[in-house]
């Protein structure tokens, strides 16, 4: 789908969705629990929906209700099941070891640039520990039990191993420890892992970068569970408030979240914006904008946005530590350089990062989400910053992570100012 957007700054307020990420762990610790349990949250997304799939296939059955979804958890653990996992990284990853730790045989259908993602070093350690895996193109079989014992990963890979890890251990028979080699890189999102074990009663023991987990322990979700607001989708609307004399309120933010995108508050603060917090609304206007260095080590998901953001403020930005985002539903890097480029910015890609030289407007133009949805949508908060129109080629894959993206975004308003 095509989608053109007008050019110039907006004003208003958004409600923003429930976090993808805390609803992903959640659910999975509420379907392995014994008892139901209700979990609340505004706004379903076909990465959840992937995983509320694949958790009915594993035995459990998800109600849609008003407010949310109950959650009658997994009873009889079938022989074999076939899971859809559509295009989240999420899923497969969490899941991935807890078809180990229940002995189910699995067949996991993927989509997109998926099966194209790495599962190493996961696999090797699944493997070694009484796992089979096999992938035949978008198809992934998995089969064995896995067992107890001592498992290695690296931090720098992906975070997502570390938690599907969390998730399996303490369901094993045995005990376990899990040691993670080199600077853990988005140690927020296991800390988000950690909060929702702890939260059904799975109790870990971390010295340094080691978890001591015990086995044969069981799950235990309270009976109800609510989804805070989504931080990585409100950095969209709250750069669009960087560029708007105005401002743009986001509603529904936890400010003491663990969610690693809260960072975005920070960042825009550094960049020069002006920002208020006021309960679970958050404000942001335009100030003196200027240019910045960040890693993106604990932040990859916020890199497409604030790079954009970076080619309307003044001076040089330099984002480092980025070669993660070669990885993602896109190569992020390649397809974030070619969004500024295509807009009349000024960016220079490198091996593991990017070099942005700001300027007052971007000129606007036409952009390939590359059936990325956080590339269509940081195409939308550049448009905020540019003198022509601003055309979104793909720009349906926002349902990924934020089916009422466009809605939203239209519901703001020009800023006259």
């Amino acid at each position: 789908m095509t989608r053109t957007v007008a050019p110039g700054p907006r004003t208003g307020a958004v409600q923003i969705p429930a976090s993808k990420s805390q609803a992903h762990r959640m659910l999975i610790c509420a379907a392995l629990s014994e008892a139901p349990s209700r979990l609340v949250l505004d706004g379903f997304s076909a990465d959840i929906e992937a995983t509320v799939q694949c958790l009915e296939a594993l035995g459990a059955q998800l109600t849609q209700e008003t407010a949310g979804l109950l959650i009658a958890p997994i009873g009889a653990r079938p022989a074999n099941a076939k899971l859809d996992v559509g295009e989240s990284g999420s899923t497969l990853r969490f899941l991935l070891p807890v078809l180990g730790a229940l002995g189910v045989q699995a067949e996991i259908q993927m989509h997109g640039r998926l099966p194209e993602r790495p599962l190493s070093p996961l696999w090797e350690v699944l493997e070694a520990h009484g796992m089979q895996l096999r992938q035949d193109g978008a198809v992934l079989h998995t089969d064995g039990q896995l067992c107890a014992g001592d498992y290695s990963l690296p931090g720098n890979v992906s975070s997502q191993f570390i938690s599907g890890l969390l998730f399996a251990l303490p369901l094993l028979n045995g005990n376990s420890t899990l040691t993670v080699t080199g600077a853990l890189q988005s140690a927020r999102y296991v800390a988000m892992t950690e909060q929702a074990l702890a939260a059904a009663g799975i109790f870990t023991k971390k010295d340094g970068q080691v978890w001591q987990i015990d086995g044969g322990q069981r799950y235990a979700s309270p009976a109800v569970q609510t989804v805070e607001g989504d931080w990585s989708n409100a950095a969209f609307f709250l750069c669009m408030g960087a560029l708007s004399e105005t401002g743009v309120t986001v509603a529904g933010l936890n400010p003491a979240s663990l969610q690693a995108d809260r960072a975005i508050t920070e960042l825009l603060t550094r960049f020069g914006a002006e920002l208020t917090i006021s309960g679970q609304a958050v404000t942001v206007r335009r100030g003196a904008l200027h240019g910045i260095t960040l890693d993106a080590g604990p932040i990859p998901d916020l890199i497409p946005v604030v790079s954009c953001l970076a080619a309307l403020c003044e001076g040089e930005t330099r984002i480092i530590n980025a070669a993660r985002l070669r990885l993602k539903e896109s190569d992020r890097l390649q397809t974030t350089a070619a969004l500024i480029s295509a807009l009349g910015g000024s960016v220079r890609e490198l091996p593991d990062g990017l070099v942005i030289s700001g300027r007052a407007r971007l000129s606007g133009g036409t952009a390939d989400a590359c059936g990325d949805h956080r590339i269509a949508m940081s195409a939308a908060m550049a448009a905020c910053g540019c003198e022509g129109p601003v055309t979104v080629l793909g720009s349906e894959c926002v349902a990924k992570s934020y089916p009422a993206f466009w809605e939203d975004f239209a519901s703001l308003r020009e800023d006259a100012v």
